[in-house]
């Protein structure tokens, strides 16, 4: 896309917009100079043409129906939010509505207790579940071309973590939705490049907040402005 010398600098910055009524929600809403609806109108209106297609229009609209289906009580407004149901039960519904059987779990070896309930819950609902550990090919790290001092446990063999292969054994499966429970930063980001089924992500790993990082966002301004430093 060609850059537009009258955006001055400019970028999206929605995470910035301050606007009440905003456009993005609201007909004839206000939009902040850095909109990306203005900056990049026309990525997001070719963007539109992609639900043209019947697979990726009828995911979209299961998903949009879903994620309506977590509140109750809804009805003409002023509307009260009022959700009732866990990320859990929101994954097996959506699996179920877009006809899934065959579900893929790939997860962190350390969150194999976590990655046990959830393969329970989801068989118990009626899935297949096919799960595949982080480590699995025990494959040492040295592969990566790590020195010991650069493990975890400095002096011992530690397998490295294989998200890549974790997305080929669920291709090879021919899964239909994948979950992610717990993958570190960047191994998540290979294996959803890797994957050939759709994926969602369950559990983001925080080793700090029991993996919740939204928490070090709600305090930021408290307990965590030190994440503001670099180190």
């Amino acid at each position: 896309m060609k850059t537009d010398d009258s955006r001055e600098g400019l970028a999206p910055a929605c995470a910035s917009c301050g606007m009440k009524e905003k456009a993005c929600r609201t007909p004839g809403g206000q939009a902040p100079p850095f909109c990306p609806a203005t900056l990049d109108a026309e990525a997001v209106a070719g963007s539109l043409s992609r639900y043209a297609d019947p697979g990726i229009a009828e995911f979209a609209r299961q998903a949009s129906i879903q994620e309506a289906e977590c509140y109750v009580d809804r009805g003409p407004g002023p509307y009260v939010l009022h959700p009732t149901k866990t990320r859990t039960q929101e994954t097996a519904e959506f699996a179920r509505r877009m006809g899934y059987r065959r579900l893929g779990l790939a997860f962190c070896a350390g969150l194999q207790d976590e990655a046990r309930v959830l393969a329970g819950i989801l068989e118990a609902q009626g899935f297949e579940v096919v799960s595949v550990v982080c480590k699995v090919g025990g494959t040492p790290k040295e592969t990566l071309g790590l020195t010991d001092d650069q493990k975890i446990r400095v002096g011992e063999f530690e397998s490295m973590c294989s998200p890549i292969a974790q997305a080929a054994v669920l291709n090879a499966e021919r899964t239909e939705f994948n979950v992610l429970v717990g993958l570190c930063v960047g191994h998540d980001s290979l294996f959803l490049k890797h994957a050939d089924a759709p994926c969602t992500v369950l559990v983001a790993k925080d080793r700090v907040l029991a993996h919740a990082p939204a928490a070090a966002l709600h305090t930021a301004h408290s307990y965590y402005p030190w994440l503001k430093t670099v180190r």
